[in-house]
């Protein structure tokens, strides 16, 4: 009787053993449920922050660092090409004024489905006129530059046949390209305002052939 009773309480004990070990391994899968849940909220959060920075990142360069632009006619030539991919530089007219000979990206009027692509000519400030030989002047002076591909011919002067006063916020600005380029010489573009200056064409990214700096 003795025996069984010995038998009965190892049994009893081997149970107790049984259900803690039992417990210890509900406790740890619920440990490690709850940590693998932990840790997916993490890596959602993670990749969510990510995302933002990424959005944000993207947002920030493409309205005040830079965005790649594409040349579509020949308003340009010889300076820039039809197809021409360059990068313009929306930083730097935040802290420092366009100058003469950039070359600029605005929309006309507002329109922002379409941009166009010219140099700067006239400076806020300055008065400019076109002769009937070709030659621009501004305040009187005969502007020295070699930039356009030819000479003007009467019919491409437009309203600069006579002083155009330029505000002090405003630019006159002309393709390269002077017998095929629609400017600030005519009245579909005018003097561009500061605040349309998108940014200035610095770089050519394509043709590859073509890579590097522009001028």
């Amino acid at each position: 009787m003795a025996k069984k009773d010995k038998k009965v309480k190892k049994n009893k004990e081997m149970n107790t053993d049984n259900l803690a070990n039992n417990k210890r391994t509900d406790g740890t899968a619920k440990d490690e449920a709850d940590a693998s849940e932990i840790n997916i909220v993490k890596e959602l959060v993670g990749m969510v922050l990510y995302m933002l920075f990424v959005i944000f990142a993207v947002w920030f360069i493409v309205h005040y660092v830079g965005q790649r632009t594409e040349v579509s006619g020949e308003s340009m030539y010889d300076t820039l090409d039809d197809e021409d991919n360059l990068w313009v530089n929306k930083w730097t007219y935040h802290f420092k004024d366009p100058e003469r000979f950039d070359i600029v990206v605005f929309p006309p009027y507002d329109d922002t489905s379409v941009y166009y692509i010219k140099r700067i000519i006239g400076l806020p400030g300055e008065w400019i006129r076109i002769d009937d030989e070709g030659t621009i002047y501004i305040n009187n002076e005969p502007l020295e530059e070699d930039y356009g591909f030819e000479t003007i011919e009467p019919s491409m002067i437009g309203r600069a046949d006579h002083n155009i006063v330029l505000g002090e916020d405003e630019y006159f600005v002309m393709g390269d390209n002077r017998n095929n380029s629609l400017d600030s010489r005519f009245e579909e573009v005018g003097n561009v305002k500061r605040k349309d200056l998108i940014g200035k064409a610095v770089f050519r990214m394509w043709p590859l052939s073509k890579f590097g700096k522009i001028e």
